[in-house]
């Protein structure tokens, strides 16, 4: 959701640099970018290392109540993100939203997105509170494709981290990474979109993801 979708990343940098600051600690924009992609619990852990004498719950709520603040004022899509969906709903394709983020974050920003799109955005939402291990395990991508009644192999994920490419990768599903805020190297097990989703057309990923089944599924030829 956050990099793909909208970029919240600056609001989530801000509300950790409140917090730590105001127990007498550092945090510095690298130090955001590290989080990137994690699963809220284990930010938490690092942010309390940092000196922040909250419970890592109370750290995960406090975070979240300020960065919904900033996103009652302004939500900030990524270009291309809506359009893409729109396009791919159009098609009947089935979709759901996979993120570390707690249910009433995912929530707000799917409400936000469907008065944008004027109907129903996703089958589903799987969110970061709602599964055992985050992001870099494959849990929350698998409890998306059985959400769907879909093998997960015929499933298509999109994701803008290490640790999500990594989920997404490891579940089965054909993965596009769309790096954003921290870089994303070439790989053979995904599909780099490294000029993000503006120009990219629900044909585009179809046709990836068909390449890539052909190529799981053809033998290799003898040499």
């Amino acid at each position: 959701m956050d990099g793909t979708l909208v970029d919240t990343e600056p609001y989530w940098l801000l509300a950790e640099t409140e917090l730590i600051t105001e127990w007498g600690g550092t945090w510095t924009h690298d130090d955001g970018m590290e989080l990137v992609g994690q699963g809220l619990w284990s930010s938490a852990l690092i942010i309390q290392s940092r000196g922040v004498g909250l419970e890592p719950q109370q750290i995960i709520d406090t975070l979240t109540d300020r960065v919904l603040t900033q996103i009652a004022e302004h939500v900030p899509w990524r270009p291309g993100a809506r359009e893409l969906l729109a396009e791919v709903r159009a098609a009947g394709i089935r979709t759901v939203l996979v993120t570390m983020s707690i249910r009433r974050m995912a929530d707000t920003i799917v409400a936000a997105l469907e008065r944008e799109l004027g109907g129903r955005a996703f089958e589903e939402v799987v969110a970061g509170d709602e599964v055992e291990r985050p992001k870099p395990y494959p849990d929350a991508y698998l409890r998306a494709a059985e959400l769907l009644g879909a093998p997960i192999v015929d499933c298509i994920a999109i994701e803008d981290s290490e640790p999500g490419v990594a989920a997404a990768v490891a579940s089965g599903a054909t993965t596009f990474a769309v790096p954003f805020h921290v870089p994303i190297p070439p790989s053979p097990a995904y599909e780099l979109l490294a000029d993000g989703l503006a120009d990219v057309r629900a044909a585009d990923l179809l046709a990836g993801h068909a390449a890539r089944h052909a190529a799981r599924t053809t033998p290799e030829t003898a040499r």
